[in-house]
């Protein structure tokens, strides 16, 4: 029996493998390009009243019935009275993900969900801020809405990648149709 010896390539070094590791399944360097970060924004003038967004914003428990792709949500504890600790679950079956939320609020300006070390995501923030202008007409208010995903897989975030925007718009109009069947037509139109 013969034995064959390696011998690397000239100018490899070959030694102990220290620190070193490999994934079970890597994903090919495109995917890599997208990033697991992602961040939106959307600043409007609305015509309902910060008290009435504020109560939409923070009423997750009815996230379910109106917001995309939401198909759970519910109040698991209540830290305090302005901070819950809150269980969602989003997807479309049979891809479905459930994640808990702190949800601080912050009557009527703020509403606060962070998500941190999930399953799904490293990290997940969503702000809703509500604010009137001195001259704003009565009953309108500004939105301030920002949301930052941090994945945790590289394909969860390269599939984001191509519909990110549309899913976070979404879930503004989602907001603005829900203001618009429990307190009627805007006080003026946006």
């Amino acid at each position: 029996m013969r034995h064959i010896r390696f011998r690397p390539p000239k100018g490899l070094q070959l030694g102990p493998m220290k620190g070193h590791s490999r994934a079970f399944f890597k994903l090919p360097e495109p995917l890599e390009q997208f990033g697991r970060r992602k961040h939106y924004s959307q600043d409007r003038k609305l015509g309902y009243s910060m008290e009435q967004m504020f109560d939409i914003a923070a009423d997750v428990a009815r996230y379910k019935e109106f917001v995309p792709w939401c198909i759970g949500s519910k109040v698991v504890r209540r830290i305090d009275e302005r901070c819950n600790e809150v269980e969602l679950t989003v997807g479309f079956p049979p891809i479905v993900e459930r994640y808990v939320s702190t949800v601080t609020l912050v009557q009527p300006y703020l509403v606060k969900s962070v998500s941190s070390e999930t399953r799904l995501f490293k990290q997940l923030i969503s702000l809703w801020q509500f604010y009137a202008k001195d001259n704003d007409p009565p009953n309108t208010c500004n939105l301030s809405f920002s949301v930052m995903y941090e994945f945790q897989s590289p394909l969860h975030a390269a599939i984001a990648s191509l519909f990110f925007e549309e899913v976070t718009s979404k879930m503004v109009t989602a907001f603005m149709k829900r203001a618009r069947n429990l307190y009627g037509p805007p006080s003026m139109e946006m």
